[in-house]
């Protein structure tokens, strides 16, 4: 029972010992949390855990690749996950977020005159003029940087890195926000540049790491997300990242919209069923033989199985189900999958944790904290 999700996968030039995978999550925890949360993850039994944000600049939200301090913590958390028998990815990032432009809505936040989903969309928005007006020298500085990041989280045990296909990548890519009129903009080709230049800086520094690329896809109809590849150009985006080194595709929805949707809880309106996002999988399994891995809203077992076993997707990423059980690769594999906690989906104690700034959390664990 469960021979697809229990066996092994060549993931991009990666062996990963099952096909799941943690998704990149912000925990948004003091660090001696985030590691024991990241040991207890790879302890449940998933083959891999991807550690989302890590900046490819030495400036940045989050610990710095390039820093002793930053670099002693990516190291520690490869040697606690690695030691339990699980694979790291790093997600090699790089924020579109102005934050000079930020600057102007800071008094009206304080003054709680400006919420704080009204914050986050205004900055959204303010993507666009800083990817249309950002300078050559600039661009070519942060596409350059992922190349220079990528060996450094080799060199802090790494298995892979995941180029962040959202974000700026995301970005350039849309022609909601780019509007620019050099070799960065215009055609789907141009607006493919910018994550071409990146995955190809990658693949000059290290010709054999596997390099993932997190796909964020916008959905035409009903419109959701505004970064990332349009649903009409994957066909132009994915040959040219897979000819610059992209050798496997996590594949979810375009972000720059609210987190409700790209964490869609049950009662989402287009989003709510189990495996939300697989439907991007089918249009991008059609383009690539490079290995493809779905997420969205995966809880159940018997419905994981089915799509790997049909050939559907390669692998599964989970981060809020993860959270909810560690222990689902584990149970899965020696078959408990009745004891699963099953993610509900309700979102209030890890996205709404989040919001809140209490870190990602799960109602299974308040509710124990209250008995």
């Amino acid at each position: 029972m469960y021979q697809t999700i229990n066996s092994p996968v060549n993931y991009g030039g990666l062996t990963l010992k099952n096909r799941i995978i943690f998704a990149p999550t912000s925990m948004g925890v003091p660090t001696q949390e985030w590691l024991a949360r990241l040991q207890r993850i790879a302890r449940g039994g998933c083959a891999m855990i991807i550690l989302g944000d890590v900046p490819v600049l030495p400036h940045g939200f989050g610990p710095s690749l390039y820093s002793k301090k930053g670099f002693a913590l990516y190291r520690q958390a490869a040697e606690l996950v690695h030691a339990e028998g699980c694979l790291l990815c790093a997600q090699l990032h790089q924020s579109d977020s102005d934050f000079k432009a930020m600057l102007k809505y800071l008094p009206g936040f304080l003054c709680k005159k400006i919420t704080a989903d009204e914050l986050r969309a205004r900055l959204n928005d303010a993507a666009g003029p800083l990817v249309t007006r950002m300078s050559r020298r600039k661009i070519e500085k942060i596409t350059r940087a992922f190349g220079e990041a990528a060996v450094l989280a080799q060199k802090a045990g790494f298995d892979m890195v995941q180029v962040h296909g959202d974000r700026m990548c995301g970005s350039f890519s849309s022609d909601v926000f780019n509007h620019r009129t050099d070799e960065y903009g215009g055609s789907a080709e141009n607006r493919a540049r910018f994550a071409v230049e990146a995955v190809s800086a990658v693949r000059r520094r290290l010709p054999d790491m596997p390099i993932d690329y997190k796909l964020a896809v916008r959905q035409a109809s009903p419109a959701y997300g505004r970064a990332g590849v349009a649903q009409a150009e994957l066909a132009v985006f994915v040959p040219l990242l897979e000819k610059a080194g992209v050798t496997s595709f996590h594949v979810t929805l375009a972000d720059h919209c609210n987190l409700s949707d790209t964490i869609p809880p049950a009662s989402h309106p287009a989003f709510g069923a189990e495996g939300c996002f697989l439907h991007f999988c089918d249009e991008v399994r059609a383009l690539t033989r490079c290995p493809v891995c779905g997420v969205g809203g995966l809880t159940d077992p018997d419905f994981v199985e089915a799509q790997l076993a049909a050939g559907r997707v390669d692998c599964v990423a989970m981060s809020r189900q993860l959270i909810a059980d560690p222990d689902w690769p584990r149970k899965v594999a020696a078959g408990q999958a009745g004891t699963i906690r099953h993610c509900v989906r309700c979102n209030r104690e890890c996205l709404g944790g989040m919001m809140a700034h209490r870190g990602v959390h799960c109602i299974y664990d308040q509710n124990e904290r209250k008995s």
